[in-house]
C-alpha cells in the first residue's frame, strides 16, 4: 500500500488523493491566444526530475502541493500552497 502524507490529514492511502497537474504560471489573460490558453490548460511536459504538482485529498477536499521525482516516483515532500505566498 502507498501512503501518501496530505499536510492537513497525515498519512493517508494514496487511493484518498486526486492529482491535478504540475505547478505551473498562468499565461498573461490579455495577450495569449485561445490556443495558447488551451495548451496551458491541457497539456504538461513529460519532465523528469523533481516536479511540484497540486493534489487534493477527496475527503477533505483540501488542495495542497507535493514534490515528487518523477523518474524514481518518489514523494519528497508535501506542503500547503500558503508556503508559496511566503516564499515571495
Amino acid at each position: 500500500m502507498k501512503i501518501l502524507t496530505c499536510p492537513m490529514n497525515g498519512p493517508r492511502n494514496i487511493t484518498e488523493f486526486q492529482s491535478f497537474g504540475p505547478l505551473k504560471a498562468d499565461p498573461d489573460p490579455e495577450t495569449t491566444s485561445d490556443q495558447d490558453w488551451a495548451r496551458h490548460l491541457f497539456r504538461a511536459n513529460n519532465t523528469r526530475g523533481v516536479i511540484t504538482e497540486w493534489w487534493r485529498h477527496v475527503p477533505s477536499n483540501y488542495f495542497f502541493l507535493a514534490e515528487r521525482n518523477a523518474t524514481t516516483n518518489e514523494v519528497i515532500r508535501t506542503f500547503d500552497p500558503s508556503e508559496l505566498e511566503a516564499a515571495q
